[in-house]
């Protein structure tokens, strides 16, 4: 398997700031990149310790970057605030989505707009206003998508909360949709299952528009594949899930976007088989990008590329962005550290790499 890209920025961890990761990447309307990161900010890397948006900038094409700035802090009543998502609104803010962990120990799922590219933000708007129980709610980083219609809409897995703390039932994913520009938002009546008992369920979704206006919902299991549903009707139903046998998967997402002229699928292929030991960090090694010449309709073996191929190191949570003769993608990186949530790095991918 070719590899591909190079590193251009290190979101190194040090004194105070065990975790980095879990981004998202906006083209600024002066051209300039932002990305932006979950910044922990203590001594615990734990989903549930404190957390703030923070991001840096590139002028270059993502040649250099700046050093991070802080976007978004946490507020005093919540345990932190992780996991976004840029999205230009059809008013031309940027909007930035992302989790809020109460202290209750359940999950909101918000939106906060920026009129002036990022240097400030709007009080935020509950997207899960709609919902009258109290889960716990998982919407990945850089996963919102807008339809040709406007409409706006991702998935998130719920996963309802034992009477024990800390923790949840499996996973059912269910979708949230706004007709306008972001103000509102009302979740459809279908949540997806998995036909039989499993202890993880479906898990950290995402969502892709093909050529002929279906949409993909790809999702994460603990069954060593992703599995896949589809939409007929721009989100208001979807079909039963079921096994995606081209995308295997140990516990960890998978991220499909349109590159210029290329779809690409970032994941970590199943290490497990007979011959080989798991690698340390979770399994999430190597880390690979598999290429579509059709929007994503078929991938095929010749067009599946390593962006790690170090396997005792381990890469998860990607992000992406296109850029003109280039991709650039960000994932976690272990860092020999054997905790796969620790270090951001930024690649710059030529497309001639993968010609």
């Amino acid at each position: 398997m070719k590899k591909i890209g190079r590193q251009v920025c290190l979101l190194a961890t040090g004194e105070n700031n065990p975790r980095n990761g879990e981004g998202a990447f906006i083209r600024l309307t002066d051209g300039r990149i932002l990305y932006g990161f979950t910044e922990y900010i203590g001594d615990s890397w734990n989903d549930h310790a404190h957390a703030r948006l923070s991001g840096v900038i590139s002028a270059d094409e993502g040649e250099t970057w700046s050093p991070r700035r802080v976007l978004l802090e946490c507020p005093a009543d919540a345990k932190n605030i992780m996991s976004l998502s840029f999205l230009r609104m059809k008013n031309g803010d940027i909007g930035m989505f992302y989790i809020k962990k109460e202290q209750d120990g359940t999950d909101k799922l918000l939106l906060v707009r920026s009129s002036d590219e990022g240097e400030n933000w709007s009080q935020p708007i509950a997207c899960t206003d709609c919902l009258q129980q109290q889960d716990y709610y998982v919407l990945n980083n850089d996963r919102v998508i807008m339809l040709p219609t406007g409409r706006i809409l991702f998935a998130a897995a719920r996963h309802s909360v034992y009477p024990k703390p800390g923790k949840f039932l499996p996973g059912e994913v269910c979708f949230f949709i706004s007709d306008d520009d972001g103000y509102t938002w009302r979740k459809t009546e279908r949540e997806l299952r998995l036909p039989f008992p499993d202890p993880d369920g479906l898990q950290e979704p995402g969502l892709f528009v093909l050529p002929d206006g279906k949409i993909w919902c790809y999702m994460r299991t603990g069954l060593g594949t992703q599995w896949r549903s589809c939409s007929e009707d721009n989100g208001e139903s979807w079909c039963d899930p079921y096994p995606d046998r081209r995308f295997t998967s140990p516990r960890s997402p998978m991220l499909v976007k349109n590159l210029g002229n290329i779809t690409a699928a970032v994941f970590n292929p199943i290490p497990h088989y007979p011959g080989r030991s798991p690698a340390e960090p979770w399994g999430r090694t190597p880390y690979t990008c598999a290429v579509s010449r059709d929007g994503g309709i078929t991938f095929a073996d010749a067009d599946l590329f390593a962006l790690e191929d170090d396997l005792s190191n381990g890469y998860c949570y990607p992000a992406l962005l296109a850029g003109d003769g280039y991709f650039l993608c960000a994932y976690y990186h272990s860092m020999n550290t054997g905790v796969c949530l620790h270090a951001a790095v930024i690649k710059k991918i030529r497309l001639d790499e993968i010609d």
